[in-house]
């Protein structure tokens, strides 16, 4: 998929019609196979921004936290809950590239239409797994339109071109209430090394740093539920 989404040449494109960033589907074709991707090359950056009732300073909406999401994903073990993105150049912009993913719905039309998980056990499961990797990267647009869901039932997360903050403190720790036992065990054996060789030039210092704070600060969080609800109400 990486070489494919690198390499194929791009033979029709449409606007997706969702996002405020404006994101593309491109049609691509190798060696007789024909796949869409979807392309993002935002890169804004403003003193200030309003966001609901909220100033918020420093604001970024960048392409280039896609690819940082998918390289820290890989290393807590959650890419399988992404689509393959690569880094690639489209029309003179610079942008993430990302495989377009087969899916009957969105949460929100799930939400919409009332229709319930088959097995609610797993559902949940992905999204405690969901929530956790929002809290480590700080994503502030998570939202039931870039929560995708599979002909399978499985989670699949877009779009995180506003994550990676510079806060440390957990901003909705109430919705932390379980966690993998893998994804604990991964997120604790985070190095800076590991992400600055994961992440290359998509994350600046004071962003790794500030990973790795809100890291600890998870760790802290789930070690003190364990402490207070005991290992089997929260890891799984």
């Amino acid at each position: 998929m990486r070489d494919f989404l690198l390499t194929a040449e791009v033979v029709s494109f449409k606007e997706i019609g969702k996002g405020i960033t404006k994101p593309k589907r491109l049609t691509m074709t190798k060696d007789g196979v024909t796949h869409d991707g979807a392309f993002q090359s935002v890169d804004d950056r403003r003193l200030t921004h309003q966001v609901g009732s909220v100033t918020e300073m420093n604001f970024v909406d960048a392409y280039r936290y896609n690819l940082a999401a998918y390289a820290i994903a890989g290393l807590v073990g959650l890419d399988h809950m992404m689509p393959v993105h690569v880094e690639r150049k489209w029309k003179g912009d610079t942008g993430s590239l990302s495989w377009w993913a087969d899916v009957m719905m969105d949460e929100g039309e799930r939400q919409k239409q009332h229709i319930q998980p088959p097995r609610s056990l797993d559902w949940n499961a992905q999204m405690f797994r969901m929530r956790v990797f929002a809290a480590l990267i700080r994503d502030t647009d998570r939202n039931q339109g870039n929560i995708l869901i599979s002909p399978e039932w499985k989670v699949m997360m877009i779009d995180f071109t506003r994550a990676f903050r510079v806060q440390t403190k957990l901003e909705n720790p109430a919705v932390l209430l379980r966690i993998d036992k893998a994804l604990l065990g991964r997120m604790a054996g985070l190095t800076e090394d590991a992400i600055k060789a994961a992440v290359g030039k998509h994350l600046t210092d004071e962003e790794i740093e500030a990973v790795l704070e809100r890291r600890d600060n998870l760790v802290v969080h789930f070690r003190d539920l364990v402490a207070k609800r005991g290992e089997a109400a929260v890891l799984y």
